[in-house]
């Protein structure tokens, strides 16, 4: 029985930060590591993170970046992203799942990139109504499965790279935030039922972005300007602070 998973997101091609998060999950003792999509895109080495998913995670579904990298795009960037996977690659990507679903504790737990109806559906609860977040408790065509008469109690997601937890009466929400692109550093979420209730814990863990940007220099990325900025975003605030 499972009863220790840890939940990553949005990994973005981050291969530096997705080692050192593999490497601290590895030390905790999980049962399982799911992944909620956003394996590609923005950094530089998506094959490589693609590599590692399908070698350490359990379950895996797809993101918006999982999605629209396999269309033809007139975009620098996007195209040179789009290059570096194989064909391999984009099988695996267009053969993973909307949603993962299960039982903990008697609780229904749901996992899903974006919304239940959506990877393109952003749902923000700094920026959204309260009605907004609640309705990522609702069923619909995308979730629909064996517990379809039931809502789930506990929902988590990722996405919009910032990490959450917040009840609405019985019910949680949990943005499991980014391993690749988060703000602070890279970030993942354990949940944990051993004791028979179910605990949720985030997990921030330091890498080297320098390390990262190098390996990006190397490969000769396109768009690294703006991938240098999006993954030093905090220390440029530190720097102001």
């Amino acid at each position: 029985m499972l009863t220790k998973i840890a939940l990553i997101s949005d990994i973005h091609g981050n291969l530096t930060a997705l080692d050192a998060v593999l490497s601290d999950i590895r030390k905790r003792r999980v049962d399982a590591i799911y992944c909620l999509g956003d394996l590609v895109g923005k950094g530089p080495r998506g094959a490589e993170c693609i590599a590692l998913v399908k070698e350490y995670c359990d379950k895996v579904i797809y993101g918006n970046w999982d999605v629209f990298i396999r269309d033809d795009i007139d975009n620098d960037m996007i195209q040179w992203t789009q290059s570096r996977l194989s064909e391999e690659d984009y099988a695996y990507l267009a053969s993973l799942p909307f949603f993962i679903e299960f039982e903990l504790n008697g609780k229904l737990v749901r996992c899903f990139h974006a919304s239940p109806r959506s990877v393109f559906e952003r749902i923000a609860p700094e920026y959204h109504s309260k009605e907004a977040c609640l309705s990522l408790f609702d069923n619909s065509e995308e979730t629909n499965s064996q517990h379809s008469e039931r809502t789930p109690d506990i929902v988590f997601y990722g996405d919009i790279h910032m990490t959450l937890l917040r009840s609405y009466d019985t019910k949680i929400l949990c943005n499991v935030g980014s391993v690749g692109l988060d703000v602070v550093d890279a970030t993942y979420v354990i949940l944990d039922g051993s004791f028979g209730a179910n605990a949720i814990q985030f997990v921030r863990v330091p890498y080297d972005r320098e390390a990262e940007l190098t390996a990006a220099k190397k490969f000769g990325m396109v768009g690294y300007d703006a991938y240098q900025e999006e993954i030093m975003f905090d220390e440029v605030l530190k720097g102001k602070s």
